[in-house]
């Protein structure tokens, strides 16, 4: 008996070992200094080679950033160092364009500077009011519009709460408060575009993400009659934890399979997953998103548990996801610099509709957010057209969560199915591509 505890104890002892091995070498995930160390140099990168950029094509010549701790604006928490997980006391951030110069002045109106990359520019002992020092660093500058951070439409941009909006405009003079506009469009242009820099990055997550997604489909996790939806889900959580990373969402896994009745959209978009032991001919699907380094994924794919006379998913489950692949070609060639969500999401539809397919497209901005900013291209429940969302253009160098579904009548067995699918899309200069690959046949789970 003493024995047998023994090697069990031994075996436990190396596989642990062995999996934080795995951990370590499977993936180049960085530990924590170096992964600082990579957001910081990312960051940097951002302020010197995008924000002028982005502050001339908005024609905006002064942003200010304003936040307390534990309060922060959407924008101004992904301008943080990583060694400042929040915000601290009132941090107020100024960015000032002289283009004329070629010159970005970025400043903190702060007690600290933020990082290596925004210097403290407000001496505290010399003039003690917070405002009184920014209304008179304002006036140095002279900026022709100062852009803070309101929109009616777009959460992201809209991170400047009512008692510091108050607070400035009463320290303003009038001719200073006379200047502020809107910064939403440079706000949503901060958030919606990707360097070259984070694009390799972005490749590197996304790859991860399909990795996890691979281990969780497999005959090494799924037991037919024994494992259940959740064990799949919490499995996925563990992953990821034990891997250093995050999840932004909860992630669900469903099941389609024969003589189950299709569920309607409602339900199967506003209501929880059931939890359901998972069987032989289930055809499965994921949805799962992780977080590293400032950067999210989102993807959802699909997997068949093998019947015992099967050795390949049949027929015709391959045909029906065809024609969710089609469906995601169509949807990406309609994408085009310059067009609306709305305009794409209309064109996309009417050639699905015209081929024969039942289309219901979804597809949000990626990348800093889980459901970023920028143009959206649908809504499961807005299919025909999203207010003001899907009425942004389409911009360059921006990422995507491309996000839908078709409808499929399956004979075999007499009723429809749902080809759900989600995949990181990049577009470019005017070109779209996946940020790595995208599902093109169904996950075979072989089991004992």
């Amino acid at each position: 008996m003493k024995f047998k505890i023994v090697v069990i104890l031994v075996f436990c002892i190396f596989f642990s070992c062995t999996k934080k091995v795995l951990v370590k070498n499977q993936y180049s995930i960085l530990e924590e200094k170096d992964r600082a160390a990579l957001k910081d140099k990312l960051l940097e990168d951002r302020f010197t080679n995008l924000l002028p950029e982005l502050m001339d094509k908005s024609e905006i010549d002064m942003w200010l950033l304003i936040s307390r701790e534990y309060n922060e604006d959407p924008v101004l928490k992904t301008m943080l160092p990583a060694t400042w997980l929040n915000a601290r006391r009132r941090t107020i951030i100024v960015f000032y364009r002289n283009k004329e110069k070629n010159t970005l002045e970025r400043l903190a109106v702060a007690r600290y500077n933020i990082g290596k990359s925004i210097k403290s520019a407000w001496d505290k002992e010399k003039e003690p009011n917070q405002w009184v020092a920014l209304a008179e660093m304002i006036r140095e500058r002279n900026p022709k519009k100062i852009g803070i951070n309101f929109s009616k439409h777009f959460p992201l941009a809209d991170g400047l709460v009512k008692t510091d909006y108050d607070e400035l405009k009463e320290n303003l003079p009038e001719e200073l408060g006379s200047k502020l506009v809107s910064a939403e469009k440079l706000a949503i242009a901060w958030i919606e575009t990707r360097t070259k820099k984070e694009l390799e990055l972005f490749r590197e997550l996304v790859k991860i993400t399909h990795d996890i997604i691979d281990e969780a489909f497999s005959e090494e996790v799924i037991v037919p009659g024994v494992t259940s939806t959740d064990d799949v889900v919490w499995f996925l959580r563990q992953k990821v934890t034990s891997l250093g990373l995050e999840t932004w969402f909860h992630p669900t896994i469903d099941v389609q399979r024969n003589k189950e009745v299709l569920k309607s959209h409602i339900e199967s978009f506003s209501k929880g997953k059931e939890e359901q032991i998972i069987q032989k001919g289930d055809l499965l699907h994921c949805d799962f998103g992780i977080t590293y380094v400032g950067l999210n994924t989102d993807c959802q794919q699909h997997a068949y548990v093998l019947k015992d006379d099967e050795k390949q998913v049949p027929q015709f489950l391959k045909d029906a996801f065809k024609k969710g692949n089609r469906l995601q070609d169509i949807l990406t060639s309609s994408m085009k610099y310059g067009k609306t969500g709305n305009q794409i999401l209309s064109e996309s539809l009417s050639q699905a509709k015209e081929e024969g397919l039942k289309p219901s497209i979804y597809t949000h901005p990626l990348g800093k957010y889980g459901h970023s900013a920028g143009t959206t291209i649908g809504m499961w429940d807005s299919q025909n057209g999203v207010p003001f969302k899907g009425d942004y253009p389409l911009q360059k160098n921006t990422a995507y969560a491309i996000e839908l579904n078709t409808t499929v009548t399956i004979k075999e067995w007499q009723k429809d199915i749902r080809i759900m699918l989600e995949e990181a899309g990049f577009f470019g200069d005017d070109v779209f591509e996946y940020v790595n690959e995208r599902q093109t046949n169904i996950k075979p789970i072989e089991t004992k």
